[in-house]
């Protein structure tokens, strides 16, 4: 039996039995905080919080782990549910095309981007791709993040595309953190399908998701709906034909146009929808009248130069709004949640209140984690994360050089 008692927490964060499952508009700018406030687990169970007034007696903690949290903060561990955490190789080589001027389509129009990680992935056994991510969650998880979701996508074949959801599935058995899989078969189109689209698109259909159904390897479906990669009528095809074997979407959408995706993929059901970087009035009202989470990507937009995703905009809609890493080899190779919380800030312009809550609540909402993760209540399992001793919650996304996480309790 593994007891933990951490007390004279400087500030116990999403702590309490009533916080919604999503937080909207206005709502997002407050956050349960708890001053001087302990913190009792047993097994990783919540048993009891509150202050520091109110502890003593509660349980019998004799054979106790003591953890003095004087002058630092405990919150529920990050959620990051858009990622794409299992891959071949880095593409560096891709930075520096970057450095000199070419852009993210250019890259790719010369069979960089999506099809080069296809092509290093190809190569790769599955073993390999397994240990690799291993090392990957664990650094993931020292970072502060609780839960994760990975997609597929860098297969772009029947056997590319299940060795990826096999080493997911075999990470969900590995990793102390709870896993979700995401089935991108249609992240691009492969080069022996560029003149046969429609070849490619029946491949996803008629081969990959029978086999990734009869093996269980996914929870959702996603589609890249964008200029040159899937149109809106092909993510609708595909993302019907995945919810016929049970598969849920989540969807990538308006990185860097707007063709109604957004639209097509709330009447879908979308459990999230994530990007955004443009958006236009039609695409906040489908939200409105939806329960879809919109997902911002700040580490993309920071490391291709493009727009940020309009936070403000979105919050002051009255919708929810989650963050997310994107981590990836190509386009955001970060996979710190503390990282983003400070560029949401820095360059979108969301309050450190508002970042912690799309990166606990309205996260775990985006992968139907809501009754287990997002914040600290009674009977929760939920990841902890113990920060070092700072100033304030705001010095995590103000000091955005340091390292601000002292420990995770799983």
């Amino acid at each position: 039996m593994s007891k933990i008692l951490i007390k004279n927490i400087k500030g116990l964060v999403q702590a309490g039995e009533e916080i919604p499952n999503v937080k909207k508009g206005k709502e997002m700018s407050t956050l349960n905080i708890i001053e001087n406030a302990f913190l009792a687990l047993e097994n990783g169970e919540v048993l009891a919080y509150g202050s520091m007034e109110e502890w003593e007696g509660i349980l019998d903690w004799r054979g106790v782990e003591v953890v003095d949290a004087d002058g630092c903060f405990v919150l529920p561990a990050f959620v990051d549910s858009h990622t794409h955490a299992v891959f071949a190789k880095t593409r560096e080589e891709e930075f520096v095309d970057r450095i000199h001027g070419l852009s993210y389509e250019e890259i790719a129009a010369k069979g960089g981007g999506i099809l080069n990680s296809a092509r290093k992935l190809s190569e790769m056994s599955e073993d390999d791709l397994f240990e690799a991510a291993k090392k990957r969650i664990e650094k993931i998880i020292q970072s502060g993040t609780g839960a994760l979701e990975i997609k597929s996508g860098y297969g772009l074949s029947v056997e590319g595309e299940l060795k990826m959801l096999r080493v997911i599935k075999r990470l969900k058995g590995y990793a102390p953190i709870a896993i979700k899989a995401t089935f991108l078969g249609a992240h691009a189109f492969p080069q022996a399908y560029k003149a046969n689209k429609r070849g490619y698109i029946d491949l996803i259909l008629q081969e990959m998701l029978p086999k990734i159904a009869e093996e269980k390897l996914a929870d959702y479906i996603d589609v890249f709906c964008e200029r040159n990669y899937f149109s809106v009528e092909e993510m609708e095809e595909i993302l019907k034909a995945g919810q016929a074997h049970g598969l849920k979407p989540k969807v990538h959408v308006n990185q860097f146009s707007i063709l109604g995706g957004v639209q097509k993929a709330v009447e879908l059901g979308a459990i999230s929808v994530d990007h955004l970087e443009e958006m236009d009035e039609n695409d906040l009202l489908a939200l409105q009248q939806s329960n879809t989470i919109p997902t911002l990507l700040p580490g993309c937009s920071h490391f291709l130069s493009i727009p940020y995703g309009d936070a403000r905009r979105i919050i002051n809609a009255g919708l929810p709004l989650a963050l997310a890493s994107d981590f990836n080899p190509g386009s955001s190779p970060n996979y710190d949640l503390m990282t983003i919380l400070s560029l949401a800030c820095i360059k979108q312009k969301m309050t450190p209140e508002e970042g912690i809550n799309a990166l606990t609540i309205n996260a775990a909402a985006a992968l139907e984690l809501s009754e287990s993760h997002g914040k600290i209540a009674l009977g929760r399992r939920s990841p902890i994360l113990l920060t070092k001793e700072i100033p304030s919650l705001a010095y995590l996304a103000y000091a955005f050089g340091e390292q601000h996480v002292q420990r995770i309790f799983l």
